[in-house]
């Protein structure tokens, strides 16, 4: 039989061995090429006036420019409105420093099209610039594209103070039935009191969904299926929806990009990764209204039917500001993640920092995740979080709303059961968060194989574990706020914290639940806690080793 001590010692080899595997064993991503030739949007007959609708002049210099083997179109300095923009092959779409392309809010302007969103089939507003199925294409520069997201986003009284919420209601729109959220027309309200809006079913026709128009808001950059990608330089703000979505695309680069959007903007998220293969995302900064930077790879049935998984993936040497989350995953991966190296991003007052989440009826694996080097400050919820029973709901309650906790049953393992496994993160400084880690699996499929080592961190909470397995935690500094306990476990296994450290604790641990083993504490100070443990009616046996 394995001593406490080796099995410690062995899973702590784990840890190890994962850390010292590094992006270098990842495929190169194939960058962009294109020709010198230079089309001028102006030469097309573009005009930079707020009255003047530029689609059909820079749609044609990207044809034109397509058609005569690629090269640069430039968008020069001016205030350029234009509906929707579609990419063709080997075009480099660049925008001085002083260009700023807005897109019109004329939903009329806006086909409705069979394409996809949150993951499944769905119908949606055309894109206000798209690709389907291109090579060889880029967004550069250093100028701004504009969505014109204020148009087509509601908005939540409670997010907004009194002088804002005066404003927007001034704008015109709808207020819906409780008066607590603003639509921008009778269609967008009445969209949002339909069950599922816009997903397309068999017998769908396009037509079917007019009366809803206005709600199916598009994402502002949709990259579908296409191959060799570079976002680089470029300010995108505003987004009707998410704000970047490359969808199922390989040899992805996004560099020195700012994705931008009000902190109350709903599904306002930076950047969305959807079911893509081999990409970078590097010296670029977030601030938006959902998640910062976001994995996905399609929703439930419809992503494991499509079964491609996000994989190949670096990020690196990104900020976020504000986000519900500084790197997250999920909770649309039912396609699968695996291959992600994070490294040398700062999260400045995230909703949560490294948020990995997803539900029942996802299924798909996530697995081989590497993250290192990473700062944290103000952190409004958890620091890191591990969460199978993700809600749909802001990560944090808005003041006087309560929420009921999950109910726990145990149920069959299907292949809607999702899984999280093999997690490698290390070197994490977090300066305030209301929960340094929290941990929560399903009690049918526990989050297995998490590896967290060389912690700094400052909480009210500090550890929260549920219906995992296989959790080491080493070298964890932890000053938090509330120590009555600092650790609560229920029904978990193979429990490790290795080298913890803290001030003092009335409770250094709190064990619930009757599916509890080997929950070991290795030449950590408990002894700055007056009580060492605390176990629950239902504990059947002392699982609290401490060596």
């Amino acid at each position: 039989m394995m001593n406490i001590r080796s099995f410690a010692l062995s899973l702590f080899s784990i840890l190890v061995v994962g850390l010292s595997l590094n992006a270098q064993q990842l495929p190169p991503v194939k960058a962009t090429s294109f020709k010198k030739d230079t089309f001028n949007i102006v030469k097309f007959g573009a005009k930079s006036d707020p009255f003047v609708l530029n689609t059909k002049s820079i749609n044609a210099a990207i044809d034109a420019c397509s058609q005569k083997g690629g090269g640069v179109v430039l968008v020069p300095g001016g205030f350029w409105i234009t509906g929707p923009i579609v990419l063709k092959n080997n075009v480099n779409l660049y925008l001085n420093r002083d260009a700023i392309i807005q897109f019109t809010d004329d939903f009329s302007q806006y086909q409705l099209y069979e394409g996809n969103w949150e993951g499944i089939k769905a119908v949606r507003n055309q894109s206000p610039l798209s690709a389907n199925n291109a090579e060889n294409i880029a967004i550069t520069g250093s100028g701004v594209i504009d969505g014109n997201g204020d148009s087509w986003r509601m908005v939540k009284k409670g997010k907004l103070t009194e002088g804002q919420w005066k404003t927007i209601n001034e704008k015109g729109g709808v207020l819906s039935h409780d008066k607590k959220t603003w639509f921008p027309s009778e269609k967008s309200l009445k969209g949002s009191l339909v069950k599922d809006p816009g997903v397309w079913k068999t017998d769908s026709k396009l037509s079917d969904f007019d009366s809803i128009k206005d709600f199916l808001r598009p994402n502002l950059v949709v990259l579908t299926s296409c191959k060799r990608v570079l976002l680089e330089g470029v300010t995108f703000q505003n987004s009707p929806a998410w704000n970047l979505h490359p969808l199922m695309c390989e040899d992805l680069i996004v560099r020195n990009v700012y994705a931008k959007n009000p902190w109350y903007a709903q599904n306002g998220d930076g950047i969305d990764i959807e079911s893509c293969k081999n990409f970078i995302i590097e010296n670029s900064t977030f601030d938006v209204g959902d998640d910062g930077i976001c994995i996905k790879s399609g929703k439930d049935e419809q992503g494991r039917k499509r079964g491609k998984p996000t994989e190949n993936g670096i990020i690196r040497n990104n900020i976020v500001y504000h986000a519900h989350g500084g790197f997250v995953i999920g909770s649309e991966m039912s396609g699968g993640a695996k291959n992600l190296y994070v490294s040398n991003c700062t999260f400045i007052g995230t909703d949560i920092g490294l948020r990995f989440k997803t539900t029942r009826g996802r299924g798909g694996i996530v697995e081989n995740i590497y993250v290192n080097n990473i700062n944290m400050k103000d952190i409004a919820g958890e620091a890191i979080l591990f969460d199978m029973y993700y809600s749909a709901k802001d990560p944090v309650p808005q003041p006087g709303e309560k929420r009921e906790a999950p109910k726990v049953e145990l149920l069959p393992v299907t292949d809607g059961t999702p899984q999280f496994r093999n997690f490698f993160v290390n070197n994490i400084v977090c300066n305030g968060a209301e929960k340094g880690i929290f941990i929560r699996g399903l009690p049918e499929m526990s989050i297995k194989n998490i590896n967290l080592s060389n912690l700094s961190i400052k909480a009210k909470v500090a550890v929260v574990c549920e219906e995992a397995n296989g959790i080491t935690i080493s070298n964890l500094n932890i000053k938090a706020s509330t120590s009555n306990p600092l650790v609560s476990i229920q029904n978990s296994s193979n429990i490790i914290f290795n080298n913890l450290s803290f001030d003092k604790a009335d409770l250094l641990v709190k064990v619930a639940g009757d599916r509890n083993d080997k929950i070991v504490f290795v030449k950590s100070k408990v002894e700055n806690a007056t009580k060492q443990f605390e176990l629950g009616e239902e504990v059947k046996n002392n699982p609290v080793i401490i060596k």
